[in-house]
């Protein structure tokens, strides 16, 4: 499992989109073949390309079959629910949640809150001692990767502590057994790398599930919340504690009874916000302070696995706040639980490409200049040397570049249709002219401007064309003579579907039907002359003929005359 991939994106439509690029504060994206795919070792897990993808082309590794498969088998099974389900799951009393999940199978529900309990006790002894030049909580697991991969320098400023979920974990296995199974269920990605990603806290959680699986499990099994019995936890009341999830609610349980002049508490949550913040401290802007930071805006109750009907972050935060008692913890846990947790630099490598090689991917894009650098941020990147430097890192393609892609294809396209001898139209039903090429304009004498105001059937017949509308079937190459522009074409008409238009192309072929004449006449001719000599000839050989005949009869005659002569010469003397 340390090499699965948590989150991903199935094969889809990814044509030009990068909206999860775009969305990507840390660039942990990488496209191949116009297709998205997340890169482990960048990602922060986060979640929001995920939430933002118009393809929901999301892939997530659920755990869900694992857990079916321990209630299947009979295994004891400990729920571990985060408190963010006060402000998530739809309810009339939070206690029907419980009968919900006791229903599925679950052995006992237990808050998550119990673990940020111990959670908040470390915190308190930090803040006691006060020999961090400033604490950053440990809780959020995005913002944990955040620093260690690209802010590495404040690592020594991370509160070396577990999260709450880990804690809890820990906390149930001491109490019922290392064999017992426990499930974390919540609104969160980064959770799940957490449990089996980190081999700092392995072993604490044995599967995690989100929110909406369990919602979709629960409508499956035709479990209605609303219907359900009120149940208890199994767990005593973790008070303030219960408040974690959302912006701020580490800091109030922290400080709740007690004032702290050490350090200055600092709320921040979005990733943008928590980055401005990191930047500031990388600087030496903010020194005393305790911040309590969460990737998610709102906090972990806008989680990207709270399920998509949470729209309002606000209500969340109301319905959380009124349900949670502003107190300490009644009871302190007795039982001893490993807290620390030590954070360091995981800086992804990637190869840093030189000036040279900048220029030398822009002008692969048509820029030459710094003026020809639009930073339309269209593939994704802020600016267009970010991409340049994306695509030497074999994240990012140059034809992710929409305007020169665009700028590219026009091009080639008004090449192709300029150049070319034939004639082409697009016209709709009522065949007037959508589109024309040069030489159309030219053979019709008229400008571009003035040709898509006209008519086709004002310049030729257009019976075909009238006949492709209610057919919708192609023509190809079939012979016709246009009178009006004195010219014999061979025409092709198709169908175009998505605007109900035909693409007319006519094949100027009068030079070859003349020059066809040409042969055929100077055949014609051949053959007359052919003939011609033919009967002369006929006529000489008859002459001949009957020349030979004469010459021959005269030249029996006058032979055997000489012979008679020879023979009977004696014989009349």
């Amino acid at each position: 499992r340390q090499g699965m991939k948590v989150i991903d994106f199935k094969d889809a439509r990814c044509r030009h989109c990068y909206k999860c690029v775009r969305y990507c504060d840390v660039k942990a994206i990488l496209v191949k073949n116009e297709q998205a795919h997340i890169i482990p070792e960048n990602c922060i897990h986060c979640g929001h390309c995920l939430e933002v993808c118009p393809q929901n082309a999301k892939t997530f590794a659920s755990d869900m079959l694992r857990v079916k498969g321990y209630l299947r088998d009979g295994l004891r099974t400990i729920i571990s629910i985060a408190p963010s389900y006060l402000g998530v799951f739809p309810y009339e009393r939070p206690g029907q949640v419980v009968d919900a999940l006791l229903k599925l199978g679950f052995s006992e529900v237990r808050e998550t809150a119990e673990g940020a309990a111990l959670v908040t006790a470390e915190y308190r002894k930090l803040l006691k001692a006060g020999e961090m030049e400033n604490i950053i909580t440990t809780c959020c697991p995005s913002v944990n990767d955040l620093i260690e991969k690209y802010y590495p320098s404040l690592a020594p400023m991370m509160a070396p502590v577990v999260s709450p979920m880990i804690a809890h974990g820990r906390m149930i296995k001491s109490m019922y057994g290392e064999d017992v199974k426990v499930v974390f269920l919540g609104p969160c990605i980064a959770k799940k790398q957490e449990a089996i990603g980190d081999e700092r806290v392995e072993g604490a959680i044995n599967a995690i599930l989100t929110f909406e699986e369990v919602l979709q499990w629960l409508s499956a099994e035709k479990i209605d919340i609303c219907h359900c019995e009120e149940k208890p936890m199994s767990n005593p009341s973790p008070a303030v504690n219960q408040l974690y999830p959302i912006s701020g609610g580490v800091t109030k349980a922290v400080l709740a009874g007690e004032l702290c002049e050490t350090y200055h508490k600092v709320a921040v949550d979005g990733l943008k916000h928590c980055m401005q913040l990191f930047e500031s401290m990388e600087r030496g802007e903010l020194k005393g302070c305790f911040i309590e930071a969460n990737v998610c805006e709102g906090g972990c109750v806008k989680g990207p696995a709270s399920g998509r009907w949470n729209h309002s972050q606000a209500l969340a935060k109301v319905k959380m706040e009124r349900e949670v008692k502003h107190t300490e913890a009644a009871e302190k846990s007795t039982v001893d639980v490993a807290m620390d947790k030590l954070f360091y630099e995981r800086r992804p490598k990637m190869e840093e490409p030189s000036e040279e090689d900048i220029k030398q991917i822009l002008k692969a894009t048509g820029k030459y200049t710094k003026t020809d650098e639009l930073n339309c941020g269209a593939c994704g990147y802020p600016t267009c040397r970010e991409k340049a430097r994306a695509v030497y890192q074999k994240k990012a393609e140059l034809g992710m570049c929409l305007p020169y892609a665009i700028a590219r294809a026009e091009t080639m396209a008004n090449v192709v249709m300029d150049e070319t001898p034939n004639l082409i139209f697009i016209v709709d039903r009522q065949l007037r002219i959508q589109e024309c090429n040069k030489r159309a304009q030219t053979a019709l004498e008229i400008s571009r401007e003035e040709a898509l105001e006209r008519y086709l059937f004002e310049f030729m017949d257009v019976t075909d064309i009238e006949e492709i509308f209610d057919v919708k079937k192609s023509i190809t190459n079939k012979k016709v003579s246009i009178e009006t522009l004195r010219m014999t074409a061979l025409e092709i008409l198709v169908y175009i579907e998505e605007q109900d238009a035909v693409l007319v192309i006519y094949q100027d072929i009068t030079k070859e039907e003349e020059a066809k004449l040409k042969r055929y006449q100077l055949k014609m001719e051949t053959v007359e002359m052919a003939q011609a000599v033919i009967d002369k000839q006929m006529m000489v050989a008859q002459e001949i003929a009957g020349l030979l005949g004469e010459t021959t009869a005269e030249t029996k005659v006058t032979l055997s005359k000489l012979r008679d002569s020879i023979l009977f010469d004696g014989e009349g003397e």
